[in-house]
């Protein structure tokens, strides 16, 4: 069975920083891609951020320059390191994970993966 648990959100003010963890287990496949996404307040789920089991790279040009997607192939773990955050950095955020190879436009899309997390909140003040 397959688990992803999110950890490591919170309440922050503008500019600060915070990293994301999220632990994935029972997923064993060699060719895989996994994200971050968000929802926020009143909006749709949003793709911020995935990376691929060959450690290609995606993110929502709303926060490339200041979000890091990384993993920990040694402790099956996937980070999201968000700096300088901003108050519409504010949702919900999940981590999800999918099985095989797919094309770089689509990986940031949430209809692509099969397993999510519950979700961790991040709380941006001004």
């Amino acid at each position: 069975q397959v688990q992803l648990v999110e950890s490591g959100g919170g309440s922050v003010q503008a500019g600060g920083s915070l990293r994301l963890s999220c632990p994935v287990s029972g997923f064993t496949y060699s060719s895989y891609c996994m994200g971050w996404f968000r929802q926020g307040p009143g909006k749709g789920r949003e793709g911020v951020a995935a990376i691929d089991s060959d450690d290609n790279t995606n993110y929502a040009d709303s926060v490339k320059g200041r979000f890091t997607i990384s993993k920990d192939n040694t402790k099956n773990t996937l980070y999201l390191q968000m700096n300088s955050l901003k108050p519409e950095d504010t949702a919900m955020y999940y981590c999800a994970a999918m099985w095989g190879r797919i094309g770089s436009r689509y990986r940031l899309e949430s209809q692509v993966y099969n397993y999510w997390g519950q979700g961790t909140q991040v709380t941006v003040s001004s």
